[in-house]
């Protein structure tokens, strides 16, 4: 508002409408200084009241939506944790938050809580009791496959380790999810005369779950070129979810080996064979091509005619089978331990905690397929939240 064309008496009134104190014996130029000074100040105030009111809005309504976000999201369960897979693959859709995790082994702990913004529980499932564990809608377990492996002693239920499939039973008893997904060897279908599935498949039908299963191959299907073939179950308490969902998924055509390897330079020596090496003269006889891979195992190396990674294990690189091997153009070499978590399908952005490259390997070998639970999320999760 312009005044400096009203008379001193007038500005001097203003004043005292606006309550402004201090206008006695000023010029009509300090009166009218003293005027536009308060009332900039109230405005100025008043806009950043104004601002700091909506502000505070904005903050308020977007923790409001976070939280009801995260509220209305579907809660999952990771047992057996390891590299959380399961829980990645799940959170990928943005739909599913992962309210409780656990894994027996120290080294899933690192590496789990170094990429989640939730804690791991290392802790043997046997000693958690199961109103401990937070409700949820989704069960997820790659349950120990050592009992059921070609590569184990296949005592099935007479092994330790599978003991924990009983206290999965009690978990279900206790929560009820709505679904529960279970990852294991293609042999848990066949071992024991195909009793031991059976017995599975009995013992969670009889709690009201409808069950789809395939044995799928990470090669086939992800474009991943990692020969893994692994059995998956999801069992669903509801028919018309069951009635719609498949495991049936289209084949892909699979990247190259060179797709799935670090940087030459990034190679560290420790990784190539040389002279000094107890295996050198056979691996330098066999390993004669690049873009392949090869498997050590302990008297002879085999090549991988299927331009594919063998089945990654939980024993290679700790001295004994299974140990995959390429040539570059520096030398002959193992596998790194982030090229296996490549082949597993984790994003570059998945870290590795400065761990010993044994736990790394076991820990890659372990791990259940990341590319095929986010194909299984992906389909799975809109017909959950429809329910």
């Amino acid at each position: 508002m312009d005044i400096s064309n009203y008379t001193k008496k007038d500005i001097i009134q203003l004043c005292k409408e606006k309550k402004i104190k201090g206008f006695s014996r000023k010029t009509k130029e300090d009166l009218i200084k003293l005027l536009n000074d308060v009332s900039g100040t109230r405005v100025n105030n008043e806009s950043e009241t104004r601002v700091n009111n909506e502000s505070e809005t904005r903050v308020n309504n977007e923790s409001e939506t976070r939280v009801n976000n995260e509220t209305n999201k579907l809660k999952l369960v990771d047992l057996f944790a390891g590299t959380g897979a399961f829980t990645l693959g799940f959170e990928n859709t943005k739909k599913v938050k992962c309210v409780f995790s656990n894994d027996i082994i120290n080294s899933s702990k690192q590496i789990y809580d170094l990429n989640f913004d939730h804690k791991l529980t290392e802790q043997n499932l046997n000693d958690i009791d199961v109103k401990n564990i937070p409700h949820h809608d989704i069960l997820t377990g790659g349950f120990p496959c050592q009992p059921f492996s070609i590569a184990g002693k296949k005592e099935g239920f007479n092994d330790t380790r599978s003991n924990v499939f009983w206290h999965i039973l009690k978990i279900v008893d206790h929560h009820k999810p709505s679904c529960i997904i279970l990852e294991n060897v293609k042999n848990l279908l066949t071992h024991d005369n195909n009793k031991t599935f059976e017995t599975i498949e009995k013992n969670i039908k009889d709690r009201g779950y409808h069950i789809h299963y395939k044995i799928l191959n990470t090669s086939d299907i992800t474009g991943i070129p990692q020969n893994r073939e692994r059995i998956y179950i999801v069992c669903l308490k509801s028919k018309s979810i069951y009635d719609t969902f498949t495991l049936n998924f289209d084949k892909i055509e699979k990247k190259k080996i060179n797709q799935m390897l670090e940087p030459i330079e990034t190679i560290k020596d420790k990784y190539y064979y040389n002279d000094t090496s107890s295996t050198w003269e056979l691996l330098k006889k066999n390993v004669k091509k690049q873009n392949t891979v090869y498997q050590y195992r302990r008297v002879y190396v085999r090549e991988n005619k299927s331009d594919e990674c063998p089945t990654l294990t939980a024993n290679m690189g700790t001295g004994g089978h299974n140990v995959p091997i390429i040539l570059d153009s520096k030398g002959i070499r193992k596998l790194t331990p982030r090229e296996c978590f490549n082949l597993q399908g984790f994003p570059s952005t998945y870290k590795l905690p400065d761990i010993a490259d044994c736990h790394l390997y076991k820990l890659a070998g372990n791990a259940v397929s990341l590319p095929i639970i986010n194909l299984i999320a992906q389909r799975l999760i809109p017909l959950l939240e429809t329910k």
